[in-house]
């Protein structure tokens, strides 16, 4: 399995998909979301689950910071911007709604872009191939996405790119 994005350029996340972007939830997350696209998934695969992860958020906010949960994707191609309006697959709430975020978990159940306040991080974008559908709820937690996953994964595929301040 593969993952392709336009939204990385030789190595780096464009300005827009993060703060240095254009397009902001009313609590100032950034909001405009990365496409990609999945090829090669492995036969019996009946949705895809993907988290968009900052390990290096830990410097700063003293956990992995998740910037976009998705379950029940059962297309191999998500647009560019296309996390406000999607209607079928189900978002779980980003790292915007934790302690250290601004936001409630409806506001935060969709992408919530790059804003490393330090320095320069790397942001892995996984797709897990399953053999199920997971019937999350929406703003749905990553370790929710982490259990239901286990026993049901058949492939998982990722990109990394970085942001800076």
């Amino acid at each position: 399995m593969q993952i392709n994005t336009g939204a990385i350029i030789n190595g780096e996340f464009a300005d827009r998909f993060g703060k240095r972007g254009s397009q902001f939830s009313p609590n100032g997350m950034p909001t405009y979301s990365i496409p990609f696209d999945i090829s090669d998934a492995p036969a019996g695969t009946q949705s895809f689950a993907v988290v968009l992860e900052d390990k290096d958020a830990i410097t700063a906010s003293g956990f992995v910071w998740t910037h976009w949960l998705i379950a029940d994707l059962q297309r191999t191609s998500v647009a560019e911007n296309e996390s406000l309006r999607a209607t079928d697959y189900v978002q779980g709430a980003n790292s915007w709604a934790s302690v250290l975020g601004k936001l409630d978990i409806e506001e935060a159940s969709c992408y919530g872009g790059m804003a490393p306040p330090n320095c320069r991080h790397r942001y892995e974008l996984i797709v897990y191939a399953l053999d199920t559908k997971l019937n999350l709820p929406r703003g749905f937690r990553f370790n929710d996405l982490h259990f239901a996953m286990q026993g049901h994964i058949l492939a998982s595929a990722g990109v990394m790119g970085t942001y800076d301040v």
